[in-house]
């Protein structure tokens, strides 16, 4: 059932952000090596440092999917790091952006790394600096006080229910738009056949079969 496994899997990568907002032991850095976009470029915003290699481009948005309207606790996530007004630009016009530009709106922290190996050496080098500051139990003391006092204005339950509550009427409303584009973005264009409608001669042969009759292949085939 499309619209179920939708619904299972939005929720699965829900719970995988709202660990990582969770974690209170650990400074989480997020690297983007290749192109985001929609809940992948949402996730990314749960870490605490966010960094990009040149030429990564950024799609921060789900209309395009059918106007879905995405969870990824996006809500709480895309207006603390860009402020409210960009965030609904952002998720409401579909443009895509480049890391130069998401880096001056404060969707990113840093952009580095002329390659993958380059980027991947340098995010390796700062997260050692980042666990030897000397001021790191105090950035973890910083951390989880600013997401008590976020969750005291707002729980992260409330901002996650209120997006589900609009992606149950892309899954499982009467608008099929969503379930076009999920189903053109999963084959790429090219969607398997629909299974033949049975005909009177192929099942009076799957009747055969259930009496242990002798058939063709064919027949097995279409049964």
């Amino acid at each position: 059932d499309p619209a179920k496994e939708s619904w299972r899997n939005i929720n699965a990568i829900d719970d995988l952000v709202l660990e990582i907002l969770n974690t209170m032991s650990h400074l989480v850095i997020a690297g983007l090596r290749g192109n985001a976009g929609a809940g992948g470029a949402m996730l990314a915003l749960a870490a605490d440092r966010i960094y990009s290699a040149f030429g990564v481009v950024l799609n921060p948005h789900y209309r395009g999917m059918g106007e879905l309207y995405g969870s990824e606790y996006w809500t709480y996530l895309l207006p603390k790091r860009v402020g409210q007004a960009r965030a609904l630009k952002l998720t409401q016009a579909c443009q895509p952006i480049g890391a130069r530009a998401a880096r001056d709106i404060g969707f990113l922290d840093e952009v580095f790394g002329e390659d993958a190996r380059s980027f991947e050496a340098e995010i390796r080098d700062r997260a050692r600096l980042l666990a030897a500051n000397p001021e790191f139990r105090a950035l973890l003391r910083k951390k989880h006080e600013g997401r008590m006092e976020d969750e005291s204005i707002k729980p992260l339950a409330n901002y996650r229910a209120e997006e589900l509550e609009r992606m149950k009427v892309n899954f499982f409303g009467a608008n099929p738009s969503y379930h076009e584009a999920r189903r053109r973005f999963v084959f790429k264009g090219n969607p398997p056949k629909a299974a033949p409608v049975p005909t009177a001669a192929t099942t009076r042969e799957r009747v055969s079969v259930l009496f242990g009759h002798t058939v063709r292949v064919g027949a097995l085939l279409q049964a």
